[in-house]
């Protein structure tokens, strides 16, 4: 099977080994693997608590090399200060109406009532098990 590895922090890098790997799959009818290298800094969830299973060299590895090179969101708005396609401030300015188009949406359904247990599995299932 075809493999291409690629900085999954890089959004461009991304871009072009998908088209690349969808260009074999039409042509050579292979399947291809995508091997993404990426790093996921925090906890998967609020239960979850990675220096569990990371050791603080691990966590000093990565946190200095993304130091370096950035994160994917940071990678990509550089770029796309440095082109002029967004102005300075501006993804500031997304995330805070983010924040508050969350925060209105998790008041909005905190202020519904809950359905009954017993519609749980309602449309999971063609037939519950």
């Amino acid at each position: 099977m075809p493999t291409i590895r690629v900085d999954g922090n890089d959004i461009f890098a991304i871009y072009y080994s998908v088209k690349k790997a969808r260009e074999i799959i039409i042509k050579e009818k292979k399947p291809v693997l995508i091997e993404a290298i990426s790093y996921r800094v925090g906890d998967h969830s609020t239960s979850d608590f990675s220096q569990r299973y990371r050791d603080d060299k691990e966590m000093k590895k990565w946190n200095d090399l993304i130091k370096q090179f950035s994160n994917p969101i940071t990678r990509f708005e550089k770029y796309m200060l440095k082109k002029g396609l967004i102005k300075e401030g501006y993804s500031n300015q997304i995330r805070e109406e983010a924040k508050l188009a969350v925060r209105d949406a998790l008041k909005n359904a905190v202020s519904h009532r809950r359905p009954p247990i017993e519609e749980m599995f309602n449309d999971v299932y063609d037939k519950l098990p």
